[in-house]
């Protein structure tokens, strides 16, 4: 099973799943149960039959229990006899959960969305008692440089859902492209969400694919995903990247700038000097009106305001943001950035959300409520600070979980062996690293085939992460279940790499290395 989960205990018999097979639900799971009806389904033929009371006799109960020690919200305790599975928790979600495990004990047939034939569906006998590691597991998600359909989003969110991963962080709006339709600003998507070309081989190289690229979801397919993704508990969270990567919507929408000049969306990618002005007036009451846009949208506690990569060389230039820094007393222009994403953060807080941001939103003058998520390698300082006033942290190590990055670079069990909450963590402060966010950015991933190889197996390991006590993470006997879920994910269709493509050596790798960030990755 992936995650490993917290105790198991393995006992003689097995439980057999056929046409007979009942199931209680009370009220409460209804939702939960119908997902286990339907998921059973395609692949046996089975219509398991709601039963109204209790049933020690090919019954699987599902029950919810809020006395149940040594589990937190998300837990489970699965007991599996020949008889009858039965399945608690204190919350839905931890039934939830529960059932990817269930999944996990089946054949691997039982992904199937097709009857599979002469197959008997057994499940052997054991008691698991499950909770996870960390309240945050989340995959960061780049629909910004390439796009990619809903149809791909919710395969994704069904992946994350197996690997019992809490969190879906959208990146919407990047340089080379704006992904969210907003209503009040139509040119966004009828000119930010296309580019003329788009740049391919690698960071040095001149090569085009010589063809457009477009995409962005309508308002109602953002609400389809995250319908989707509630009923597998899953929260998105939504990332309005301010004030840098912001080409896209500079080039539908000049004046956001600050020399209002015309620009097309780039097809290269990297870090661009046109970035929203820090100092006029409509850049505010842009972000407000965009922002009252995803709000509706989004129903996520958490907004992400990205805050990364800043090049400031036209605040330095412009006029309107000098003028700014003089009447807000602004020493510098890292204060002129801080000064614009408080008033971004403090618009969306009087919204009634909470703010997350890249570790360089962190200063001394950050609210504490704010989220920081750690990716970049020298945000450590601002981490420790951010920690010791009470924050919260997200962590993204870049080496550690960029899973664009090519295997050469991050091979399988150094992404496995990662530590997310580092030794000079003081012990009071561990319960504010929420949890573990794995991105895969998508400059040179151009489609599903290099998604699914790039992002597996490594998310799987992250999930196991994530999920897993520290103590029970072993990579040799991580490689041996992984090994066996590949076939798992060869029936959900995902194109994953092998377990040597993932895991070189380190003599291949020392040959590689100086091709690690070229595209395509090894």
């Amino acid at each position: 099973m992936i995650p490993q989960p917290f105790n198991l205990k393995i006992e003689d018999g097995k439980f057999i799943l056929n046409v007979e097979t009942k199931i209680f639900a009370p009220d409460d799971l209804i939702a939960v149960s119908q997902y286990l009806k339907t998921f059973i389904k395609l692949p046996t033929g089975f219509d398991l039959q709601d039963t109204q009371t209790k049933s020690e006799q090919n019954s699987i109960n599902l029950e919810l229990d809020d006395t149940l020690k040594g589990l937190n919200p998300e837990g489970y305790e699965l007991r599996i006899t020949p008889k009858l599975v039965l399945l608690r928790a204190p919350q839905p979600a931890g039934i939830f959960y529960g059932i990817q495990t269930l999944r996990q004990l089946l054949p691997a047939e039982i992904e199937s969305q097709t009857k599979v034939q002469g197959l008997e569906w057994d499940i052997h006998c054991l008691i698991i008692e499950d909770s996870p590691r960390f309240k945050w597991r989340g995959l960061m998600f780049d629909s910004g440089r390439h796009f990619f359909s809903v149809d791909v989003i919710k395969k994704y969110l069904d992946l994350l859902a197996l690997l019992k991963m809490n969190t879906f962080h959208w990146h919407l709006t990047e340089d080379q492209g704006w992904r969210i339709e907003i209503k009040k600003y139509p040119k966004l998507t009828e000119i930010g969400s296309k580019r003329e070309d788009s740049r391919i081989g690698g960071w040095i190289s001149k090569k085009t694919r010589g063809e457009p690229h477009e995409g962005f979801y309508t308002q109602d397919e953002i609400r389809e995903v995250i319908q989707y993704a509630e009923e597998r508990f899953i929260r998105v969270i939504p990332e309005i990247d301010v004030p840098g990567h912001s080409s896209a919507a500079i080039a539908a929408y000049p004046e956001l700038s600050c020399t209002k000049e015309e620009i097309n969306v780039p097809t290269k990618f990297g870090i661009f000097e046109d970035i929203y002005c820090a100092g006029h007036d409509f850049t505010y009451e842009f972000m407000e009106n965009v922002l009252d846009e995803v709000l509706s949208l989004f129903p996520s506690e958490i907004i992400h305001i990205g805050g990364d990569e800043v090049p400031k060389k036209n605040w330095k230039k412009c006029e309107v943001c000098k003028k700014k820094m003089k009447d807000e007393n602004l020493r510098n222009l890292d204060e002129l950035h801080d000064y614009f994403t408080e008033r971004i953060s403090k618009y969306i807080v009087s919204k009634g959300r909470r703010v997350i941001g890249w570790n360089e939103i962190l200063d001394e003058k950050t609210d504490k409520n704010t989220i920081g998520q750690h990716w970049l390698l020298t945000g450590k300082k601002q981490v420790r600070k951010h920690l010791e006033k009470g924050g919260d942290i997200v962590v993204s190590n870049m080496f550690r979980y960029y899973l664009d990055y090519s295997y050469i670079m991050t091979p399988l069990r150094k992404t496995y062996k990662f530590e997310p909450i580092s030794r000079t963590v003081k012990t009071e402060n561990q319960q504010q690293i929420l949890g573990i966010e794995s991105p895969i950015w998508t400059e040179w991933v151009p489609n599903t085939e290099r998604l699914d190889w790039q992002v597996l197996p490594r998310l799987v390991a992250v999930a196991e992460t994530g999920w897993t006590q520290k103590r029970l993470k072993n990579f040799k006997n991580f490689r041996k279940r992984i090994e066996n879920f590949e076939e798992r994910l060869n029936s959900l269709e995902f194109q994953s790499a092998s377990f040597k493509e993932a895991n070189p050596g380190n003599l291949k790798r020392l040959f590689f290395l100086a091709r690690a960030f070229k595209w395509p990755a090894i």
